[in-house]
């Protein structure tokens, strides 16, 4: 078992984020992966929670939510509770992936033939399939940050966005104030203070 860091950049100084564990979730784990989980949340600066929720797992990074469904074993005769479970939870969380652990040929193949048999639309959620659960959990952690991320720079591009349209209606004052007979860039300058 590997407890990678993840290479992250902190998105709030001191803290990558909140992980909220659903609690029947956990106790249906074995405890040597519940350590895994705590140790690489720990490592990367993510504060777990285990509350009852809908979901496996919602992160909250960068100011945006991201819950997660973790099927940590496949099980080919039961596939329509997982589907029916996706379906409703797809219209309750704009963010919702679907980590499927699928070690062998075998089950990765009864995955695609149930998937294409469920109805489900491509890409909503996503499903990621994985081949094992510490894979799983690294490329659910690496997604809620990557989310984080984006989010963030949203934010940092709105902003750019927002200083570019002051500096251009700056220089459009500056051009009408100065083409004003007898007023140089300096007097306009001064005037715009």
């Amino acid at each position: 078992m590997s407890y990678a860091k993840l290479e992250l950049q902190k998105l709030v100084p001191g803290s990558s984020g909140v992980c909220m564990m659903n609690n029947r979730w956990k106790e249906e784990q074995h405890p040597s992966f519940i350590n895994f989980i705590a140790t690489f949340l720990s490592a990367n600066s993510f504060r777990l929670n285990v509350v009852p929720i809908a979901p496996d797992f919602i992160f909250n990074c960068g100011g945006v939510s991201v819950a997660f469904v973790f099927m940590t074993s496949w099980d080919c005769s039961s596939t329509s509770h997982m589907y029916h479970r996706v379906y409703k939870l797809k219209e309750q969380f704009g963010n919702l992936y679907v980590v499927v652990t699928l070690p062998t040929r075998e089950q990765n193949d009864s995955f695609v033939r149930s998937y294409f048999k469920s109805g489900i639309e491509v890409g909503r959620p996503t499903f990621l399939p994985v081949l094992d659960l510490e894979m799983g959990f690294e490329k659910i952690v690496k997604l809620a940050h990557a989310r984080g991320v984006c989010k963030q720079q949203d934010i940092v591009a709105r902003m750019k966005a927002e200083r570019k349209h002051a500096v251009e209606g700056m220089d459009a004052f500056l051009r009408v104030v100065t083409s004003i007979p007898g007023i140089d860039n300096h007097d306009a300058n001064s005037a715009e203070e």
